[in-house]
């Protein structure tokens, strides 16, 4: 099996390539080679899967069919610019998220007419695509009403990838990502990194800007689960989709308020300490539009599975980026 993992020098696909070198197989399928890309060349250690490193933009003209040239048998599609930074940069959001998506279709659709191909497509959507008004938890069949063009772009992305499926000209997944928390590394221009950061840097023994109400409520999900659903999504029948293509995955609903509760149960009051609260008003009004629970019966039926509690998720950050120990 072939495997093409596009936006593999981000932090979901770093850890994903981490988990493919680890298992080396899908469903039994053994994986003979790797093709990673994304803007800039990413970077690997100890593989023992043939590999090959790309540096290329897929909204570039010719960058998506040379991608595919050797066909591969599952293509996960993780490469896009993130929530804030489609919003300021309305040109570049579109560019990267909608044609650099639309263009890799098309190049899949031209490669099936001129030869049998249908290769599984694993595409990372967002909750983003869902906006006000909102129930308290939504269901699996909301419609989409997204109130950033980075909402909107993963939505048309949804209806894309629903269409190309249908037609054969691949065989696609959808997985709507929860917020990732705690993201490792530097904050990124996601409207959303406050989330980690008010974990993450009071780990670190940093201090953390908080720019929004304790009482704000948000859908959770560790980068652990995120790989997870990943893998799941590459494996699972896709006869059990139907035309519905598009699934919303398992997460938490958790406050800020409970965030801060479960660090302090977790790194004691010293980390809590650490947070600094700075409201911002532009960072409020992106987060007030944003879901804030999922039903995701649909996932879970379909055998994809979450965190159990936001404490276990911090303990997997402590666990995979700190050493499995911090000091009290």
């Amino acid at each position: 099996m072939k495997v093409l993992v596009l936006g593999a020098a981000g932090m979901v696909g770093r850890k994903l390539v981490a988990r493919l070198m680890e298992e080396r197989q899908i469903e039994g399928r053994q994986i003979s080679a790797l093709t990673l890309a994304d803007v800039v060349e990413p970077s690997i250690e100890g593989s023992r899967i043939p590999y090959t490193l790309v540096a290329a933009d897929l909204s570039a003209d010719g960058a998506a069919e040379s991608l595919i040239a050797d066909r591969p048998d599952l293509i996960f599609h993780l490469a896009a610019i993130v929530s804030g930074e489609a919003e300021a940069d309305f040109e570049k959001g579109y560019r990267i998220n909608l044609d650099g998506t639309r263009y890799l279709f098309e190049a899949i659709r031209r490669a099936s007419q001129a030869a049998p191909y249908c290769p599984r497509v694993v595409f990372t959507s967002s909750i983003a695509v869902f906006g006000e008004p909102l129930p308290a938890v939504i269901g699996d069949h909301h419609e989409h009403t997204p109130l950033t063009s980075y909402g909107t772009q993963k939505a048309i992305g949804e209806l894309l990838l629903a269409d190309y499926s249908r037609r054969g000209f691949f065989d696609g997944v959808g997985i709507r990502l929860p917020t990732i928390a705690v993201r490792p590394g530097k904050p990124n221009k996601a409207a959303s990194g406050f989330f980690s950061g008010i974990i993450r840097e009071p780990l670190a023994g940093l201090e953390a800007v908080l720019p929004v109400e304790d009482s704000v409520r948000h859908w959770f999900a560790s980068p652990r689960a995120a790989v997870g659903f990943l893998m799941h999504a590459a494996a699972m029948d896709t006869g059990l989709l139907g035309n519905q293509r598009n699934l919303s995955m398992p997460g938490l609903a958790v406050t800020v308020g409970e965030q801060i509760a479960a660090l302090e149960r977790v790194a004691g009051p010293k980390a809590v300490a650490l947070i600094r609260r700075d409201p911002d008003a532009v960072i409020a009004g992106i987060v007030a539009g944003w879901p804030k629970a999922f039903e995701a019966k649909r996932a879970r039926a379909l055998g994809f599975a979450g965190d159990t509690s936001f404490d276990a998720i911090i303990e997997i950050h402590i666990e995979d980026e700190l050493g499995g120990h911090i000091a009290k």
